[in-house]
């Protein structure tokens, strides 16, 4: 049984009932999100061995008395068994327990959580309900953080507000989608030519770094494409799997990777970016252009019409604000460094600087 299943069935058979005792009445929503390969659905036997197992976050009104939530969190100590389903219920029981931050109310001897909608937000993603107020705001935003708050599921939700939160961020907004879509289209333009480049130079293994760094350029491309969140490193290729266009550009991404030479090599990711191009158009977003491969110059390297790929899509966005920024991207194209991503109040102040420097601006425009 997978994680969210578990966690599932750890609601509905031992904690709604017991609810319903202890707190007749409660409104509330429940739901497993945060971190954890099952929120996902990637856990395996492996996933097991650390802070995996029957866990829920139960979801109460901000006007709740915190000492009403820790008697609910040491009553339920008290009644819930050791196990379930087979499983130890308290995540300290774990063979190789990792200490998480925890900013909901718990106890270590169970997997029940106690969390207000708006603490939730703030914790995994660092906004407060309604956020971000407009389409600049999203740029400051990790995807790998905006998963953990709209990845897993929900069980139950009285009055909708985790859920329409949830449903609010899921998706980047049109502009927003159209700006990171030109970002990811300035990361392959600004590299392509190098993989010949450093093969024609006799530096098959720089080809190759260079190379691997623009398959994954291309892959978090297909993602965007696609409209879906790009996971962390661990799951980022299994979660590529799953896109409706893997089974089409996979290969054509794999080729290039298998590469035995710099031409061969050249040519593949070429011809992968095209296959990208392409699926622009086919997915109708607003902007998309015919994709051409071409010459580099007149040296003998194969590139695709990356720039006017960039310039079509920044055309079609809406707001005069994200069309007048320097196409830089988001956040998670800027960096991968997890303690900037995994620190959203940094994260946002990291990219209003660069989107307000004035040397970066200066330099865009020449």
């Amino acid at each position: 049984m997978q994680g969210i299943e578990l966690s599932r069935r750890f609601y509905e058979e031992l904690v709604r009932p017991w609810l319903a005792s202890a707190a007749p009445g409660l409104p509330h929503a429940a739901a497993l999100l945060g971190y954890g390969s099952e929120l996902l659905g990637f856990d395996d036997a492996m996933s097991q061995d650390h802070n995996w197992g029957p866990r829920v976050h139960l979801f109460v009104d901000e006007t709740a008395p915190a000492a009403d939530v820790d008697a609910l969190i040491a009553a339920f100590a008290d009644a819930a068994p050791e196990t379930f389903l087979g499983h130890p219920i308290g995540m300290a029981n774990q063979p190789s327990a990792v200490p998480h931050r925890q900013v909901g109310r718990a106890d270590v001897r169970h997997g029940l959580e106690i969390w207000t909608p708006a603490r939730a937000m703030r914790f995994w993603t660092g906004l407060a309900p309604g956020e971000p107020r407009d389409n600049l705001g999203w740029l400051g935003l990790a995807e790998q953080r905006l998963i953990a708050f709209t990845a897993g599921a929900v069980f139950h939700d009285d009055d909708g507000r985790l859920t329409a939160e949830r449903e609010r961020l899921s998706r980047f907004p049109r502009d927003v989608w159209l700006y990171k879509l030109a970002g990811q289209w300035r990361r392959l333009a600004e590299e392509q030519p190098f993989v010949g480049r450093n093969g024609f130079a006799g530096d098959e293994r720089g080809s190759r770094v260079i190379a691997a760094r623009l398959v994954r350029d291309l892959m978090r491309l297909a993602f965007l494409i696609e409209g879906r969140y790009a996971p962390y490193s661990k799951w980022f290729g299994t979660a590529f799997a799953s896109l409706p266009c893997a089974t089409e550009i996979g290969p054509k991404l794999d080729a290039v990777l298998d590469a035995v030479d710099w031409r061969a090599r050249d040519l593949a990711l070429a011809e992968a970016a095209f296959a990208l191009g392409e699926l622009q158009l086919a997915r109708g977003v607003p902007g998309a252009i015919k994709p051409r491969i071409e010459r580099f110059h007149a040296r003998p390297f194969s590139v695709v019409n990356s720039e006017a790929m960039i310039a079509g899509l920044m055309a079609a966005i809406g707001d005069a604000a994200i069309r007048a920024l320097p196409v830089i991207g988001g956040l998670d194209q800027v960096t991968d460094c997890t303690p900037v991503i995994e620190a959203p109040d940094r994260a946002r102040r990291a990219m209003d600087a660069l989107f307000h420097d004035r040397e970066a601006s200066a330099v865009e425009e020449a």
